[in-house]
């Protein structure tokens, strides 16, 4: 082999930045409360019945966590009820929400897009991972090129190897 062959990595060179969407997803464990686990046969709010259940959990074994209370019975529930579950949790969970599991995801995914600082990308190109081991929110990827279109100097989608071009500025 001659001593003027050089193997050159194109991708390196090429001042492309790889973004991860995934390494923003808010780390900590994700659960989720059943309303109908504190409503009377699962089906009906009776205030007494409700509260005594509300004052027996334990906040703390929610401490650090992000909490999503769902009702499967689907029965009405007066807004108060939500209020006084989330009073109960709010000083041991980092987030409670309404919803199910994907909803949780796609606003906390939405509360960073919002908190973000992105400004490291400013006027460079960026290749935005393709695949990831996380599931991530379609949203996610949807508010991530609204920050960065007005900052970076092109936008890709994929992996260095195939990417498909989204806009240059």
């Amino acid at each position: 082999m001659s001593e003027d062959f050089e193997i050159k990595n194109k991708v390196a060179e090429s001042g492309l930045i790889n973004f991860d969407l995934s390494s923003l997803v808010p780390k900590g464990e994700r659960i989720g409360i059943d309303l109908k686990d504190f409503l009377y046969e699962g089906l009906i709010l009776k205030e007494k019945d409700f509260r005594e259940k509300v004052a027996a959990v334990n906040s703390q074994d929610y401490n650090g966590a992000y909490v999503y209370i769902y009702n499967s019975a689907e029965a009405i529930v007066p807004l108060w009820a939500y209020f006084l579950l989330t009073a109960k949790l709010t000083d041991s969970a980092k987030k409670v929400v309404f919803g199910n599991r994907e909803d949780l995801e796609v606003l906390l995914m939405h509360s960073v897009m919002q908190t973000h600082d992105f400004s490291e990308l400013e006027g460079k190109r960026v290749l935005v991972k393709g695949c990831s081991d996380e599931s991530i929110p379609e949203n996610a990827y949807i508010e991530l090129v609204e920050q960065l279109k007005p900052l970076v100097k092109s936008l890709m989608f994929g992996e260095a190897c195939s990417n498909v071009p989204i806009f240059k500025n």
